[in-house]
């Protein structure tokens, strides 16, 4: 469309709401004619409510840049919750009128767009709840629960939270299976980080056993920086981690309380937004075939390579579009 794209930091202050929290605006937004807000509404990684991720948030946690993230967020832990400040900032920021309205996103459980939604501005806090109600209805999970879940990736391009805390039923605090009526995995094995996630780690602290080489591509600086702003340190915590993905599953699996390894539960994903297919260990059959969803599309053997890392029977969605 030849717009041009602008980064910068620099805000200017809408004021205060009324629990006396200072809102922001990106300066150029703030100095343009009018705002016109496009973004994906979906579930947010960090907590449950009627508004999580969309509209509202990018008006507060977006157009109010590092500053206002940073704010907002402290606020949300001092015990307002996250989904009270994104609606108090958001309206701070629609009573600047500068929002001209919305353009909503509504991806469906393989992220293809499902829905547009122009949302004009006297509505978009009510549209904003409809619009979450509707996409928690089509997201995609794990279809039972494991004792060991491998992802092949995690990523910012992926989750926020590099793994989607509601497939992976992690907190980003630290916590084991804190959403309800969610599978549970005992152990989460992190295979490596995306290649479009610039080596934030952001989610490591979520798995239980990571690679070497997952370490070793850490970038610090912007990990650490979009976790202390999002004050979730946990989330970037250093898991155990051994040289290859053998080692990996050998020492983790004895730990899920299986006496015999046999019986271990295993499942295997690409990453927590690409579920689609899934590879199951084979005492998983039962399941997979009582289940009127679940399709066997084939029987594969799991393969190490001569470093004995995992040989993945996925590839990115991307390539998969041109394979038949």
């Amino acid at each position: 469309m030849g717009c041009p794209v602008v980064s910068q930091l620099e805000v200017v202050s809408l004021g205060k709401t009324a629990d006396g929290i200072e809102a922001f605006m990106d300066r150029v937004a703030y100095e343009s004619d009018g705002v016109m807000l496009v973004g994906r509404v979906k579930w947010h990684t960090d907590f449950a409510g009627k508004i999580e991720s969309g509209l509202y948030k990018m008006m507060a946690i977006g157009l109010g840049k590092f500053a206002g993230a940073q704010r907002y967020h402290a606020y949300a832990y001092r015990g307002l919750g996250l989904e009270y400040v994104i609606r108090s900032v958001g309206r701070q920021v629609l009573g600047s009128g500068k929002i001209l309205g919305g353009l909503a996103i509504l991806e469906d459980a393989c992220h293809n767009t499902a829905k547009l939604d122009a949302v004009p501005v006297e509505a978009m806090e009510q549209r904003e709840e409809e619009n979450l109600a509707l996409v928690k209805t089509w997201m995609a999970s794990v279809p039972f629960d494991l004792d060991i879940l491998i992802m092949d990736e995690i990523g910012k391009n992926i989750s926020g939270a590099g793994m989607d805390t509601k497939v992976a039923n992690r907190g980003v605090n630290g916590e084991y299976t804190p959403w309800p009526n969610t599978p549970r995995f005992q152990r989460i094995f992190v295979r490596n980080l995306s290649e479009h996630t610039y080596n934030s780690a952001v989610g490591l602290g979520m798995a239980d056993v990571v690679t070497d080489r997952l370490v070793n591509r850490i970038n610090w600086e912007p990990t650490w920086i979009n976790s202390l702003t999002a004050n979730t340190p946990a989330a970037i915590r250093t898991p155990i981690h051994f040289p290859t993905d053998r080692e990996c599953i050998e020492r983790v699996a004895p730990t899920v309380g299986r006496l015999d390894l046999a019986e271990v539960t295993y499942g295997w994903i690409r990453n927590t937004m690409e579920l689609g297919r899934l590879a199951v260990s084979e005492n998983m059959r039962a399941q997979v075939e009582k289940n009127p969803i679940l399709e066997i599309e084939a029987e594969i053997e799991c393969e190490f390579d001569g470093q004995g890392n995992l040989i993945s029977p996925f590839i990115p969605i991307e390539e998969a579009a041109g394979v038949h």
